[in-house]
């Protein structure tokens, strides 16, 4: 059994780790680290986990914690897994970061998005970046993953493939994307109350949205992204218009996006509009993608549920790429319905 840690558990992506972890046949968790919930049963804040831990407590673990572990996923607030990394390394033999820390390759977009000087951005070129399907040769012999984040990863599934053939312009490019509430995290806060999320739908981060930047490396192309909050736990429906590139015909646009994931068990590509629905609790992404001869634009949706395929299932995925396992291995293929 590989023996794992998370840092990080009592949040959203932790808890959802410690649910698909249950399920996996290889993977052992054996720290659950959470500063604020220190003592308190798993079960007793989450539940849905008292079968799979009915004795598992979280602990205010720190890296000196996970000494011996072969592998541990950080599930913290962002700026925390910059101090902690370079601390873990050495220690343990793999390192799977689902926060944004070490994402951008370039130091400077963190001063620009996020505000702040990085304090590791030797480690920046180093980190694996998390979305196998599309950076598969990343991983090979990484011991440090970034996985990619919810709404970056359901853009760039939906239009790198373009980009990476020469199908699209690779500017004027327009991202909306529409995600539950659970991708604010577990804290409360005033826009995520039942008040305030029901029967609402609304825009935030307009024109400087820190995905921003990640979408922009992840896919090769300049985008306008708009992310929405709509009334609903989990899911995220990302539609993307592009504009295609001279000479690419309707039956090249169509088969690029079957072809590159012709083999890829945790992506559907077909004629049916993707909604949030079928793919929660899954780790899969449903793509379609349509040529409007019309206006001459190109229109590729996707949806995913943030907390596996866009955050925690994904986080597995990798690790198993790194433990060299079946890719596959412990991961829902079925969505939830009704």
């Amino acid at each position: 059994m590989i023996s794992v840690g998370i840092l990080g558990a009592s949040g959203y992506a932790g808890s959802e780790l410690l649910r698909l972890l249950a399920a996996h046949p290889e993977l052992e968790v054996r720290v659950a680290g959470a500063e604020s919930q220190a003592g308190t049963a798993v079960a007793d804040l989450y539940p849905n986990l008292a079968a799979a831990y009915p004795d598992l407590a979280f602990t205010p673990a720190t890296a000196e914690d996970c000494d011996g572990l072969d592998l541990v996923f950080l599930g913290l607030p962002h700026g925390l897994s910059q101090e902690i990394v370079p601390r873990l390394r050495g220690r343990v033999k793999w390192i799977i970061d689902a926060a944004a820390d070490f994402r951008l390759k370039d130091p400077s977009l963190y001063e620009q998005w996020y505000g702040q000087t990085h304090p590791a951005p030797e480690l920046l070129a180093e980190a694996a970046y998390g979305i196998p399907e599309l950076f598969r040769d990343e991983l090979a012999g990484a011991d440090l993953v970034a996985v990619a984040g919810c709404y970056p990863t359901g853009a760039a599934l939906a239009l790198t493939p373009f980009v990476r053939a020469g199908l699209v312009e690779t500017t004027g490019v327009i991202v909306d994307a529409a995600s539950g509430v659970s991708g604010a995290g577990r804290p409360p806060k005033a826009h995520t109350t039942f008040a305030s999320a029901s029967e609402n739908m609304t825009a935030y981060g307009l024109l400087d949205h820190r995905h921003t930047p990640e979408i922009e490396q992840a896919t090769g192309a300049q985008v306008l992204f708009t992310p929405h909050l709509v009334p609903m736990t989990r899911g995220i429906l990302s539609t993307i218009y592009a504009t295609p590139a001279a000479g690419a015909s309707r039956d090249d646009l169509l088969s690029c996006l079957a072809d590159t994931y012709a083999a890829e068990p945790f992506v559907v590509v077909d004629d049916r509009i993707p909604q949030t629905k079928a793919v929660a609790g899954s780790n899969c992404a449903h793509l379609t993608v349509r040529h409007d001869e019309r206006t001459g634009r190109l229109l590729v949706l996707s949806a995913i549920d943030n907390l596996v395929k866009g955050t925690s299932g994904q986080a597995i995925q990798c690790a198993n790429v790194l433990a060299g396992l079946p890719e596959a291995t412990g991961l829902p293929l079925t969505g939830l319905l009704p």
